[in-house]
């Protein structure tokens, strides 16, 4: 008898080991919502947070919204519906999830604002990001170190633009330049020969190269048909294509007429390569490796029931509460550090970037 339940053991035992990657599986599934596949980077993000939830044992929903605000607002309902155990979101625009992220709250599921804070809702637990503000400052201290002005140059002509002003991370990305390079417009070192400040003058709705490239035109028609522009702050990468694209078309990029420093964010391919090349001139990379690996931490402790690791609580005021937040140090690339930052960490191969 005694063999018999020792035998039984073992079988059960060895059952619930061979079960046990299923077992892993039933750990519920999280809802992840994510603003449009138009940019590499989201796609990124979207594949690196997958990964390494189901590689923790988690059901993952991954929709995109095409930038498609009332699509987002379903696709979260639907998830909610479908009983998802956390929300992941990347908001498209953060002012308007108020309804459906309280018809979350009362169904008993948390919510993460991944990258982009997610604005006028009490119903926000906790927020992934980068070091938003400071991505701003790499920005305008890499065209300040490329136009020398630490080193006494100047003056130079300058133009700003920002990012979607329905993205919160937009502000801190200006706030963060704007802290740079206002003492050297205040001085005189920098010209906005525009004089187009702030961002409800520069700002880029959804973030799209068209639109700021249809203003660099217009810029550059209205204040350089005699003028140099020497520098342009661009937040984003796909901003810069079409920035660069713009200063093209009037003959920048020669050698009589050389490109002016352009900064960006993301390191997406097609601007590394536009880096290589002597067009633009700087970007930022955000490892989306490490911000998926934060948010997969903040999604097992919250269903654990323990606190997820945070490291600021001061910073992100969105209306109605700060949300406690975990910030990425964000990395500025150039010529100089391209193959150690982003080849060399594995985030892309040398053929990706290099042919």
């Amino acid at each position: 008898m005694k063999s018999m339940i020792s035998l039984m053991a073992a079988a059960a035992i060895s059952v619930a080991s061979f079960a046990m990657p299923a077992f892993a599986q039933d750990k519920g599934t999280v809802g992840i919502a994510m603003p449009t596949k138009s940019s590499a980077r989201w796609i990124d993000d979207g594949n690196n947070i997958v990964k390494q939830l189901e590689d923790a044992g988690y059901g993952t929903d991954l929709q995109y919204a095409d930038d498609d605000i009332p699509n987002q607002l379903s696709q979260i309902e639907n998830m909610v519906t479908k009983g998802v155990k956390v929300l992941v979101v990347a908001s498209i625009d953060g002012t308007t999830l108020s309804d459906v992220l309280q018809q979350a709250h009362d169904a008993g599921v948390k919510v993460i604002a991944y990258d982009r804070l997610i604005r006028d809702s009490a119903n926000v637990d906790y927020y992934a990001t980068f070091d938003n503000f400071q991505v701003g400052v790499l920005q305008a201290t890499s065209l300040v170190d490329a136009l020398g002005l630490k080193d006494g140059k100047g003056p130079f002509n300058i133009e700003l633009f920002g990012g979607s002003p329905d993205d919160n991370n937009a502000f801190f990305f200006y706030d963060g330049a704007m802290s740079v390079l206002q003492p050297y417009i205040d001085s005189g070192k920098l010209v906005v020969k525009s004089g187009q400040t702030g961002m409800d003058k520069v700002g880029t709705l959804r973030w799209d190269g068209a639109v700021a490239q249809a203003r660099m035109d217009n810029l550059l028609s209205a204040y350089y048909t005699d003028a140099r522009v020497d520098a342009v702050l661009s937040p984003y990468d796909g901003l810069s294509i079409g920035i660069l694209s713009s200063l093209k078309g009037v003959g920048y990029g020669t050698p009589e007429q050389p490109m002016p420093f352009v900064s960006g964010q993301d390191a997406e391919v097609p601007s590394v390569k536009s880096i290589l090349a002597g067009e633009q001139y700087s970007t930022i990379f955000k490892d989306t490796r490490e911000l998926a690996k934060v948010t997969v931490g903040m999604v097992n402790a919250v269903l654990e029931g323990k606190e997820p690791e945070i490291n600021d609580t001061k910073t992100y005021d969105n209306g109605v509460k700060v949300v406690p937040s975990y910030l990425l140090k964000p990395v500025a690339v150039d010529k100089s550090n391209w193959k150690q930052v982003l080849v060399d960490s594995g985030y892309y191969t040398e053929d990706q970037v290099a042919n």
